[in-house]
């Protein structure tokens, strides 16, 4: 290498979580969308070894080194809710594996599919500062980046709204039916007296 402006890629003490050297094994990332925010799950698969490792946004939540049996499952907890994810570990032909990820139970794509018509999601910007709203219907548990809200339902005439602020900004979710049965209820969100358009999760 030469000398003079090579510098290395981190020039400060603190290392990354984990460095590129160890992660040649990496077979598989996903991005999972939950309440408390989208989650980043990256599976090391050691073929010659064995060793298979799981990362949740970067921080290791499983190791095992030495695996005779080079299929199977490995599970672990995502999110601040503990959602149940199991990775699993299948042969294809020879040496060809294929990783699939369950969650709750579900593959990735269900869960993501029956997700869609369980949550709303909201993105806004507030104060120079991006916000992720989700509110889980069958709760009504309204999550923003990462934590759940207190929140403050009330009637009114044509429905619902659940009250909850983010810094000083006054925001509420208002709940109306839409008349339809196959649409069931609309939900909005109102910040500042400012309708905030819906994104598809």
């Amino acid at each position: 290498m030469a000398s003079g402006d090579d510098s290395p890629i981190f020039e400060d003490d603190e290392s990354p979580p984990y460095s590129l050297e160890k992660m040649t094994d990496l077979v598989a990332v996903w991005d999972v969308a939950l309440s408390d925010g989208v989650h980043k799950i990256e599976f090391e698969h050691g073929t010659t070894s064995g060793k298979r490792v799981v990362y949740v946004d970067g921080k290791e939540e499983i190791r095992k080194e030495w695996m005779f049996k080079l299929v199977g499952k490995e599970t672990f907890c995502v999110g601040a809710s503990k959602m149940k994810a199991t990775i699993n570990i299948d042969a294809v032909s020879g040496f060809a594996y294929e990783y699939t990820l369950e969650i709750n139970g579900k593959s990735l794509k269900k869960y993501m599919e029956n997700r869609s018509k369980t949550t709303n999601t909201w993105v806004l910007h507030l104060d120079g500062e991006d916000f992720r709203v989700v509110l889980e219907k069958d709760t009504m548990d309204v999550w923003c980046n990462g934590k759940k809200m207190e929140t403050a339902g009330e009637f009114v005439d044509d429905g619902t709204e659940t009250h909850f602020s983010i810094g000083n900004h006054d925001c509420y979710i208002k709940a109306v039916s839409s008349g339809k049965r196959k649409e069931g209820i609309i939900h909005t969100l109102i910040v500042d007296n400012r309708e905030i358009p819906e994104i598809p999760e």
